[in-house]
């Protein structure tokens, strides 16, 4: 009987397990040609050791051990596609084929253009490889992704500005900053109120991607705003399919990355001592770069949407974003709302496609130079708060910066518009025209404040300078496309118009003398006792545009880009008033070649080679016009009333503030550029390396006249025979291994070498740096010399401290003297080359991502050692570095002059930011029915440096310009970088 029962069972147990078994069968075909993929490996979700393929027509069977489960089908060149089963059933599965790099569409000036047909040396990133984090603008997106572009911040302070260079410096008046186009519309780089980065208006997270118009052939259609390269900015928009919801939140937190190594108190009491100094001991152990800083918190809320039909599509977006910075009242909050349409009608003939951005930004900032000079010189013995107050007892009657912090303010209010409308109409096969309206409006109020303020030792005034900013820029352009192609030949003819209108409009008021009644001065500018200056001002300039393109490829291997644009700018003179710039490149897909088609590990190899011009208008309005002014001083007056007995009593007269030159000229960047890209081994490693010449001349500055008896003291012209030139190599690779693994990883980086030097110039310096404040201010830290590169430091050589205890220099040239003949080229705050690469890791549902990049071979002035790390200032109980003990018999006397001491190696390698993310499925928590995806992240940004600087970073320039000159690689008191660590979430629906 025993054994009758356990036969039972075990044919119950048979029964069981093959009414558990399931299998399933089909077929599996690519989405386009609908024809069969052989190979494709087929496995059930979570069991990928179980996997079968698909043989020859496609065909695959396989069984499960579940009545229902998920079959995961994977292939090189396709992308992985999860498909749901229940029982056995036959399925027929469609693979979409993955974009290759050859097939990827990057946008291009008026258009866009498939990668295999670029001719011109063109840098694409998308939004999933973005740089991750609290970011605040398009430039940080990208630093370190392209190479050939240094992205530099002007500081630590939320939204920052930047220096974003493109190829090198080409340019001296007209600084750096290349021509940004969002969505078809070419932004205006001129004034808009706002301190701060003018890109701070576009939301990150509705970028889709970046193109880097690098060389002349690919920047050229924009003509003359193109000699600093061009970034055109896309934004989300919308496809036909199912409704997609996508909400994001992150929370980060910042901290103060790097402390300078100033003296602590103990160290502080014996130096001063050491030094023989004054020695004002306070009682107390203060760490005021502590008490001065503190954890910003940032906080992103976005929620979009997006889908449509075969005839419309939207994409929708709000979001909010506010970035504490690591000072006090230092705060970024944006709030930004999106709206893509896209209308097809006419049998799809008419499409009409609209962008809109509207952004409020809210802008505080500290008075950073003041508070950070504080954290590093205040003497550490001295309280921070006494009975719970802020200390007004400080040494050297110093005003307690916890209440320089409470009474001043700068704030800033933007809003801004960005939107554009863009009907076309293809009226037969292949010719379409469009046309593009779009309007660019902003307006921003800045109050910058001070409270009324006394104590027993300190008296603060209070002040308020009010500046009122309208920025309005109108862009009308009309295009006709011409798309066709015949046998083995294929055309594409762009031709345009376009003109832009930018206005802007200024009024500031600078008041003083409020009440201390506890009403801020902005609330009640009637009270104040005297309206110090008074200013408004008007700009209107315009640009007409006519420009054209040839496309044209021969059997896919041959492949030649013409390109021509006219520009008249009412910045110009009536002589000089339209500039021409026209481009060309040639391309050659040699993998097309029948020597190389069939190859199985080159999948693409292309030369290419440009040539083409580019100009500069960036220059300030009106300088090709005579201006005037009344004086009644010196020579500018005569004494018509005899009675008069002084200049009181003088009539006024008319005199020129700037001379009448309408021969002024374009500046002209020439450029030359030979690229190749390639991709081997079934597109896993590609790559790209460029070599480019850049030739600018015509070089546009305001100068003192030869001649010593001018009407003004300084006048605009283009100098003769000058040249800024730039040329280098760039390299890029990548490396990606099997994505249908279950471990996946890729790598890769980028490397630019760029010479820069200037020849021809007739002036021996052009100063970009100078010194400020303790008796040096002025003084030549940095120029334009000749033969040499932009930004090179100019200065006596420092050989130590003499036995009189005071600074030595290098006597150059042997004259016994040591005098500004004896000044040194001293290196140069451009950096020999820039580099960064990255590495990224998938496991299941983890992946891991960092970014890191860096700059060699440029040097750095630390102005806020020469001003404050001296001997002199240690010995008044202000505080220091180890700098200012540094020579035993150095005395408190010595002057800080301008000098190699205070000269550093900028160099740097920085982990820009890390990513560790989990995709949570949401079957697992039962939310399969609302969500597609739920997505963890943590992210680190800037998580260490390794760097030889002894300032807080060494990626920050805060020089101030010199004659409207831009200067490079003084750090002054600059605001400090943070370390943030950010969690996100975010839920596809």
């Amino acid at each position: 009987m025993k054994k009758v029962y356990a036969l039972l069972i075990l044919a119950l147990g048979c029964m069981s397990y093959s009414h558990a078994q399931v299998s399933v069968s089909g077929i599996v075909v690519s989405d386009l040609e609908k024809v069969p993929v052989p190979g494709v490996s087929v496995y059930i979700k979570g069991e990928p050791k179980g996997a079968v393929t698909t043989d020859f027509d496609g065909n695959f069977k396989i069984k499960a051990q579940q009545n229902d489960g998920v079959l995961v089908f994977s292939y090189v060149g396709f992308k992985t596609k999860e498909v749901s089963f229940s029982g056995n059933q036959k399925l027929t599965v469609g693979l979409a084929e993955e974009v290759s790099t050859l097939n990827e569409v990057v946008v291009v000036g008026y258009g866009s253009q498939k990668r295999s047909d670029v001719t011109g040396a063109i840098a694409s990133v998308k939004s999933e490889n973005f740089n991750k984090g609290v970011v605040a603008n398009a430039g940080q997106l990208i630093q370190g992704k392209v190479s050939g572009v240094n992205v530099v911040g002007a500081s630590g302070e939320p939204g920052a500005s930047q220096d974003i260079i493109i190829r090198g410096v080409g340019s001296l008046r007209s600084g750096t900053t290349p021509l940004y186009v969002v969505d078809g519309f070419a932004l205006d780089n001129t004034n808009n109120g706002v301190a701060s980065n003018p890109l701070n208006f576009i939301n990150p997270q509705d970028i889709e991607s970046i193109e880097v118009l690098k060389d002349a052939s690919a920047s050229a259609i924009y003509g003359s705003r193109a000699a600093n390269g061009v970034i055109v900015i896309t934004t989300k928009k919308g496809a036909k399919g199912q409704t997609k919801i996508n909400l994001s939140m992150s929370t980060g937190f910042s901290t103060l990355a790097n402390k300078v190594d100033v003296f602590s108190a103990d160290e502080f009491r014996k130096q001063v001592v050491a030094v023989n100094g004054n020695l004002q001991d306070g009682g107390a152990n203060t760490d005021w770069q502590d008490e001065l800083t503190r954890t910003g918190v940032s906080q992103n809320v976005n929620f979009s949407m997006s889908g449509g039909t075969d005839k419309s599509t939207y994409a929708a977006s709000v979001g909010v974003d506010n970035q504490e910075g690591v000072l006090q009242n230092s705060d970024l909050k944006r709030y930004s709302g999106r709206l893509n349409l896209n209308q097809k009608a006419f049998d799809d003939k008419f499409n009409v496609a609209f962008n809109m951005t509207a952004t409020k930004l809210e802008n505080s900032r500290p008075d950073a130079r003041g508070i950070v000079g504080s954290m590093l010189t205040m003497n550490p013995t001295d309280a921070v708060y006494v009975n719970g107050e802020p200390n007004v007892n400080l040494s050297n009657d110093a005003v307690n910066p916890l209440i320089s912090q409470r009474i001043y303010s700068d704030e800033t209010n933007n809003n801004r518009i960005l939107a554009n409308i863009a009907p076309s109409y293809e009226f037969i096969k292949g010719l379409t025209y469009k046309f593009n309206l779009g309007v660019d409006y902003s307006m921003s109020e800045r109050d910058i404040q001070v409270l009324p303020y006394t104590s027993a030792t300190n008296t603060t005034e209070s002040t308020l300078n009010n500046i009122t900013t309208t920025n309005n820029n109108i862009l009308y352009e009309n295009t006709l496309t011409y798309n066709f192609s015949k046998d083995v030949h294929s055309f594409t003819v762009l031709a345009g118009q376009s003109y832009q209108k930018i206005q802007v409009n200024q009024k500031n008021y600078d008041f003083k003398g409020f009440p201390d009644n506890g009403v801020e001065p902005k609330n009640q500018i009637e009270a104040a006792t005297e309206l110090r200056t008074k200013s408004s001002s008007a700009v209107e300039n315009e640009l007409q545009s006519f420009f054209g393109r040839l496309n044209y490829g021969y059997d896919n291997k041959y492949l030649l880009t013409a390109t021509m644009r006219a520009d008249g700018s009412s910045k110009f003179g009536k002589n000089n008033r339209y500039g021409y710039f026209p481009s060309v490149a040639l391309g050659w897909n040699i993998t097309k070649e029948d020597f190389l088609k069939e190859s199985e590990m080159l999948n693409n190899l292309k030369l290419r080679a440009s040539w083409g011009q580019t100009g500069s208008q960036e220059i300030p309005s009106k300088i090709t016009k005579a201006s005037y002014t009344e004086s009644n001083s010196g020579y500018d007056t005569y004494p018509l009333d005899p009675s008069a007995t002084d200049l009181a009593g003088y009539p006024y007269g008319s005199i020129y503030t700037r001379l009448a030159n309408p021969n002024i000229q374009w500046e002209v960047s020439t450029q030359t550029n030979i690229g190749l890209d390639f991709s081997l081994f079934n597109n896993r490693l590609s790559g790209t390396v460029d070599y480019f010449n850049k030739v600018s001349e015509n070089i546009l500055l305001e100068v003192a006249p030869v001649d010593p008896i001018q009407p003004t003291s300084k006048y605009w012209t283009n100098i003769p025979n000058m040249e800024i030139k730039n040329d280098g190599i760039e390299v890029a690779l990548d490396y990606s291994s099997d994505k249908s693994k279950d471990f996946s990883y890729s790598i890769g980086g980028n490397i630019s070498f760029t010479n820069n030097k200037v020849e021809n110039s007739p002036y021996q310096i052009l100063t970009t740096g100078g010194a400020q404040g303790g008796g040096q201010s002025g003084a030549t830290i940095n120029g334009v010399l000749n033969g040499q590169p932009i930004g090179s430091f100019y200065m006596l050589e420092f050989t130590g401290i003499g036995a009189d205890g005071l600074n030595q220099f290098k006597d150059t040239n042997n004259d016994g003297k040591i005098l500004d003949n004896d000044r040194i080229v001293a290196g140069s705050a451009l950096p020999d080359y820039i580099y960064a690469f990255y590495l990224n890791l998938k496991y299941k549902n983890f992946d891991f991502g960092a970014n890191f990049n860096g700059a060699q071979g440029n040097k750095i002035y630390n102005h806020v050692a020469m001003s404050s790390f001296n001997r002199g200032s240690l010995a008044n109980s202000f505080n220091t570095t180890d700098r200012a003990s540094q020579y035993l018999n150095e005395a408190s006397t010595n002057s800080n002059t301008v000098s190699t001491r205070y000269l550093e190696d900028g160099s740097f390698l920085r982990l820009n930011n890390a990513t560790l993310g989990y995709n949570l499925s949401p079957k697992s928590i039962g939310l399969d029915n609302i969500m597609d995806n739920i997505r963890l992240s943590v992210t680190g940004q800037n998580l260490f440096v390794i760097t030889k600087y002894s300032g807080y970073d060494p990626e920050i320039n805060t020089g101030t310009s010199v004659g409207e000159i831009q200067s490079f690689g003084i750090d002054y008191f600059s605001y400090p970088r943070s370390r943030t660590i950010v969690f996100g979430l975010n839920a596809a629906f």
